[in-house]
């Protein structure tokens, strides 16, 4: 089950579906024949966890009252986190309902991420008692549980982004106590040979006639591709050493839009990324 709590990551058009809503949608049948498992999805928004919550502890009649007037906005400015914890709690719910076999939480990006995931401390420390501290202390539990729960940060073969993934590492770790799965490395540039040849002999030698302005455009561009790729090789470089964590590369898909044919293209190469680590749940460091 893929959870979304920002509803920004375009995941729902690569279906070819609306945006997701809190009600559970299918994306993919599952198909055991050929080791396919189901694919749902849904989005979590504070409101309607509050919502649920209240009609849960028997308080149908007002949970809809108490959103509709503010009184949400109201407690959150008062007690700074709630709403993140309300997300997370569901989050909870549905890990320890069994929900899915796996779920995978679209978490919020990187200045966001810190204090979403730390707002259960926050509260614990904030909040010594009642269902809000209990609430606080589960979502604390299930983070800190290495088989229950681990981030996946990803990140680009840039520099600004690089550094941007290594603090929040550091942060995590520090401020969370989450444990920290491999890093995924997106949109890198996929080996292209013949960047080397001479654009004039390689046209003759595959018969092709070149207009006379297209050898210093092929060579530009072979030259522009080249320092890109080394670019992004020394920023993968610079991730290892910054970051003692597995590493899992997708590349760069030269398509205007992603549908179900890129969406399978990304998945396989991911799938491969993980067989090719001895253990993809086990992080060092």
């Amino acid at each position: 089950m893929i959870v979304e709590v920002e509803g920004k990551s375009g995941l729902s058009s690569m279906f070819g579906e609306p945006a997701f809503s809190y009600d559970e949608v299918t994306l993919a049948e599952g198909d055991d024949d050929r080791g396919l498992a189901e694919v749902r999805a849904r989005t979590l928004t504070p409101d309607e966890a509050l919502v649920e919550y209240l009609e849960q502890s028997g308080m149908s009649r007002i949970s809809k009252r108490l959103v509709s007037s503010g009184a949400l906005d109201m407690v959150a400015t008062a007690v700074p986190g709630i709403r993140d914890i309300l997300v997370l709690g569901k989050v909870k719910q549905l890990e320890r309902g069994h929900a899915a076999d796996l779920l995978v939480l679209d978490a919020p990006a990187a200045g966001h991420a810190i204090s979403f995931l730390q707002s259960a401390s926050g509260l614990v420390d904030a909040v010594r008692l009642g269902p809000i501290n209990n609430q606080a202390r589960d979502v604390l539990e299930l983070l800190s549980d290495p088989s229950r729960c681990q981030v996946m940060l990803v990140t680009l073969p840039e520099e600004t982004p690089v550094n941007e993934l290594v603090d929040t590492a550091y942060q995590l770790e520090d401020r969370v106590g989450v444990s920290l799965g491999p890093v995924v490395v997106n949109g890198c540039y996929p080996p292209l040979p013949g960047l080397d040849a001479d654009p004039e002999a390689a046209a003759a030698e595959a018969g092709v006639a070149l207009r006379p302005f297209e050898p210093a455009a092929l060579a530009e561009a072979a030259q522009f591709r080249r320092e890109r790729t080394e670019l992004q090789r020394e920023q993968v470089q610079r991730l290892s050493d910054a970051l003692p964590l597995p590493q899992i590369h997708l590349p760069y898909l030269f398509e205007a839009e992603l549908g179900p044919p890129e969406l399978d293209r990304l998945a396989a190469t991911f799938l491969d990324g993980v067989e090719a680590l001895a253990d993809p749940l086990e992080v060092e460091g």
